[in-house]
């Protein structure tokens, strides 16, 4: 039997390098690193924020051309080294 899973993604942490795709830069991938985890905060509000806008999101990144963005695992992979 499989142990329990997590939703969280160890290898993505505050620190990490990486390259957003979703919502940035026409699209194109642009790189930056994790500078907040706002993981906690998700799951203490959840769904039960009472609007349809403005979610949490997991991640903030300050991406290198200096803007700040906020994305969820599926928006980052981690930047080669």
């Amino acid at each position: 039997m499989a142990g329990p899973t997590s939703n969280s993604s160890p290898q993505l942490s505050v620190g990490t390098a990486v390259i957003v795709r979703a919502g940035v830069a026409e699209a194109r991938s642009t790189p930056g690193k994790i500078v907040e985890d706002y993981g906690s905060t998700q799951q203490v509000v959840g769904a039960d924020l009472g609007r349809d806008w403005a979610p949490i999101r997991r991640w903030a990144v300050a991406l290198d051309d200096g803007r700040l963005v906020f994305v969820d695992d599926d928006d980052l992979e981690i930047a080669p080294a």
